[in-house]
């Protein structure tokens, strides 16, 4: 009988840790940092003047923009409505905690040609754990594009 309970208390005690570490990891994931590594389908654009949004939209069902980010590559693609134009680009790419650099090696070859001109792009960077948004601006500082992305993976 003592067996039984000291097993049974023991058992409770094995139990009752592994929630207890259970729900330390689910603290700490709540706890990390926003991280751009996964993949990323774009959802709208915003337009600015002066700094101020003057217009937003939502992309059409037809078109396709998809970025995939790992530690330290980034690959984008696209896909719009009635263009036979491939659109797609690779490279590295940086961040830290307001910034976006994209270095592009290659892409297609209309992005080839924009790469022969530009390989590094940078834009102010909005992170939150599912969603982000890269702001283009312009020599002066101020924001006049941004293109809104949401988690898909």
């Amino acid at each position: 009988m003592k067996k039984a309970i000291i097993l049974a208390f023991s058992f409770l005690i094995f139990l009752s840790c592994q929630n207890s570490e259970n729900k330390q990891t689910v603290i700490n994931n709540k706890n990390q940092k926003p991280s751009l590594i996964g993949a990323w389908e774009l959802t709208g654009f915003y337009n600015y003047k002066n700094n101020v949004i003057i217009d937003s939209f939502t992309k059409s069902e037809d078109f396709k923009q998809v970025k995939i980010y790992t530690p330290t590559k980034v690959m984008w693609s696209k896909k719009v409505p009635n263009d036979t134009t491939d659109w797609f680009g690779y490279g590295s790419y940086a961040i830290d905690s307001t910034k976006l650099t994209e270095v592009l090696d290659y892409g297609s070859k209309v992005m080839n040609q924009v790469i022969k001109e530009k390989t590094k792009f940078e834009y102010e960077l909005l992170l939150e754990k599912d969603k982000f948004t890269q702001i283009e601006l312009d020599e002066n500082g101020d924001r006049i594009y941004s293109e809104i992305y949401e988690r898909i993976e």
